[in-house]
């Protein structure tokens, strides 16, 4: 004991004098169980977090100030539900880099968040346990947020979660809870472009009820649809580049002729985070996230090949033996004691959903309303399929078979 203070009283000695009278008062407080909000004057206001400043819903800018670096205090804590996914990681990184506290509900293993950590300051992602059927986990991740962002969904059924359960009720529930907290500004429901209650996908009709419940429990609540998501673990490029190299060849439903509008991931996340940048008037909106170009289904397979360097080989399959091939699964899945392989290049939702053109609409609220303007896909978006490419990065059949031995 006597060696501490005789340590504190050669601090106190070597400090300035306005120093040592802040480190007074902070003692003092906190002897007498004052919180730092009670001390006076300039001193006191040093200590205390702008993290959970107050603010008006709707009225002012939801970021702080600061230096907007990864160490400075951007006012945002978030819950994002879904952030393990694809979508997820890099919304948490661009959460991350402006000095955002981001809670990571998980329900897998503690592998399954170990790659978010790294992307904020020290303590800034918080990975937590809960079960999105559990009301009372779902309340304790979102205790001590001020925005919650729900990325929750699935493009195909297992025999424990069906689209109803994942895009519907958990999102109501999710914005129920939200609303009953008291204390979050900002609901952030994402969505996917086309969803509407008479789509051939049962995907999309449950995405249309998932939004209209969150809407119905938090008017205020930003709806996000983003179109087809390409970027490195996507679920779509790297599926067809895979078939390509396995079996040589790609099947085309009705020869690819519908109309898509793929969006870059990344543009997609920086969507939701400058809706959390202005002054509310995103609040209570509906966004449609589409690419700057327009491509159809065999448009955007020749631009895999091109990019693995294979020659493109196809294989037209009808509209109906397509439904017939993916549907077995479907009508085996909750019948067979065991789960089903998932499901790859013919799932059946996914083949309703690619059988209509699904594009912006022409009223509707775009990338451009939120200042970004989003990447063409040709080049760095999809670079990472050089993975892909035969012999290495620098070869592949379209350019090896070109070659005499003595160059390669």
């Amino acid at each position: 004991m006597q060696s501490a203070a005789w340590r504190r009283h050669l601090l106190d000695h070597h400090l300035s004098p306005s120093t040592s009278a802040a480190i007074t008062a902070f003692r003092s407080a906190s002897q007498t169980g004052l919180t730092p909000q009670g001390l006076a004057g300039a001193d006191g206001a040093r200590y205390m977090s702008s993290a959970r400043a107050p603010a008006v819903k709707g009225s002012g800018h939801l970021v702080r100030k600061g230096t907007g670096g990864r160490s400075s205090v951007s006012g945002i804590v978030a819950t994002v539900f879904g952030a393990t996914g694809f979508l997820g990681r890099y919304l948490v990184q661009q959460l991350a880099k402006m000095g955002s506290q981001v809670l990571v509900p998980f329900r897998g293993s503690e592998d399954s968040h170990r790659h978010l950590k790294i992307m904020g300051d020290l303590g800034q992602i918080v990975p937590m346990k809960y079960h999105p059927r559990d009301v009372d986990s779902i309340k304790a991740v979102m205790a001590k947020s001020n925005v919650v962002v729900n990325l929750i969904g699935r493009e195909y059924e297992t025999r424990n979660y069906s689209f109803e359960d994942v895009n519907h009720h958990m999102a109501a529930q999710l914005a129920m809870i939200a609303k009953e907290h008291g204390g979050i500004m900002r609901f952030i429901q994402v969505s996917c472009l086309g969803a509407s209650p008479s789509s051939e996908s049962r995907m999309l009709r449950t995405k249309a009820a998932g939004e209209e419940s969150v809407l119905k429990e938090f008017p205020e609540a930003t709806i996000m649809r983003p179109a087809t998501m390409i970027g490195t673990e996507d679920r779509i490029l790297n599926r067809w580049a895979q078939f390509a190299k396995n079996w040589g060849f790609l099947p085309l439903v009705n020869g690819g002729s519908s109309k898509i509008q793929p969006v870059y991931v990344i543009d997609v996340a920086a969507a939701i985070v400058n809706s959390l940048k202005d002054d509310g008037t995103s609040m209570g909106k509906t966004y449609e996230l589409g690419g700057p170009e327009i491509y159809t289904v065999h448009e955007l397979a020749e631009l895999m090949y091109e990019t693995i360097r294979e020659w493109p080989r196809y294989v037209n399959v009808p509209l109906p033996v397509a439904r017939a091939i993916a549907s077995p699964r479907e009508m085996l899945l909750n019948k067979v004691p065991f789960p089903l392989p998932t499901p790859s290049i013919f799932n059946l939702d996914q083949i309703n959903a690619f059988s209509v053109d699904n594009l912006v609409s022409e009223d509707a609220l775009t990338f451009e309303d939120l200042s970004i303007m989003p990447q063409k896909l040709k080049g760095y978006p999809v670079e990472y399929l050089v993975s892909y490419r035969k012999g290495g990065p620098s070869f592949g059949s379209t350019v090896s078979e070109k070659m005499r031995s003595s160059e390669m």
